[in-house]
């Protein structure tokens, strides 16, 4: 299982996210009310960055900064168009009090 290090979870309180990029992934990891998420920071309809978007900590989505698709960041899915298709999503875990996500 191949994981990234995130932060300390005391520096990813709720209402807050943050963008982690590695040689061949972007994503963006977010805390929803104190429940975590990852996905992948590419919209599904043109491949642009997502993560740059506004977010909704209540509702717990994102809106693609380029052409206002908005996506659920718990499971990826496309709310509403241009986008249709789902984004990937990752597990993440605290181990130790570190946020970890699982990118397979």
């Amino acid at each position: 299982m191949a994981e990234i290090a995130v932060a300390p979870l005391e520096e990813l309180p709720p209402g807050t996210h943050r963008l982690v990029e590695t040689e061949t992934l972007s994503l963006g990891v977010y805390n929803c009310g104190g429940r975590l998420f990852a996905i992948e920071d590419r919209c599904s309809h043109d491949d642009g960055p997502l993560c740059h978007g506004l977010w909704d900590v209540e509702l717990c989505t994102v809106v693609c900064p380029r052409h206002g698709a908005t996506f659920d960041i718990r499971t990826g899915d496309a709310l509403t168009l241009p986008a249709y298709e789902p984004v990937r999503t990752f597990p993440v875990r605290v181990d130790d009090g570190i946020v970890k996500v699982d990118v397979g």
